[in-house]
């Protein structure tokens, strides 16, 4: 099965010889598809934080199941040990974020033009607005440009285009508290702590204990009718 091989594949970055890999070629439909799953199952991983994972076992655990083998662990045993494990390696990631950004906020709290306030809340203005602010309780249509404090963006209207309109009071803390400081036109940055972002859980693509920058435009805002 082109999946098989293709996990087997990547077990070559840890020989010593340390040759060029040889690129996969994606041939007919079905190679195509075996590729994307183990894209998506490595994406999935990824993202729970298993990464540490013996290729050769990983391959003859699937093989059992897909060639209706007995499996040295049943399906119960094995998502009790995966759960298990993710959240270990959840935690020790979630410490690491935590005095990373402690660290972070430390510092960028004393850069000129950076403002905190008692929540823990950061924010430096860009360019301010006029006239009135939202409340909590009014929807707002904003541009926006999210990354974490290495750079790394993983949400961004700016991106794709395309503006977005929410509740204020329908999403993070950080947004909800900082956005009502804003006018209609103003452009602030935005340093969330993870206790006013994702907190200890996380979210997809977020890490847990994740300090979230934001460049956040008011675009306009409605009213709350209430």
């Amino acid at each position: 099965m082109a999946l098989i091989s293709i996990v087997a594949w990547g077990q070559k970055k840890n020989k010593a010889d340390n040759k060029a890999e040889t690129k996969p070629e994606l041939k007919t439909q079905q190679d195509s598809i075996s590729y994307s799953l183990g894209v998506l199952i490595g994406t999935s991983m990824k993202m729970e934080g298993l990464t540490d994972v013996n290729n050769a076992l990983f391959v003859q655990g699937m093989d059992a199941v897909l060639k209706d083998k007995t499996p040295l662990i049943t399906s119960d045993q094995a998502t009790k040990l995966v759960q298990q494990y993710a959240t270990a390696q959840a935690s020790k990631v979630g410490e690491r974020n935590l005095a990373e950004g402690k660290k972070f906020l430390a510092e960028n709290a004393k850069k000129e033009g950076v403002i905190s306030l008692p929540s823990g809340l950061q924010y430096k203005v860009i360019k301010e607005g006029t006239g009135d602010k939202p409340s909590a309780a009014d929807k707002v249509t904003v541009h926006y440009h999210g990354t974490l404090i290495n750079g790394k963006v993983f949400d961004s209207s700016v991106q794709r285009g395309q503006p977005a309109t929410f509740p204020l009071n329908g999403v993070i803390k950080g947004w909800t508290e900082g956005v009502q400081l804003m006018s209609t036109g103003a452009k602030y940055t935005f340093f969330l702590p993870a206790d006013l972002a994702y907190g200890e859980q996380g979210t997809r693509g977020i890490e847990p204990n994740s300090v979230l920058v934001f460049e956040v435009e008011l675009i306009s805002f409605e009213k709350s009718q209430q």
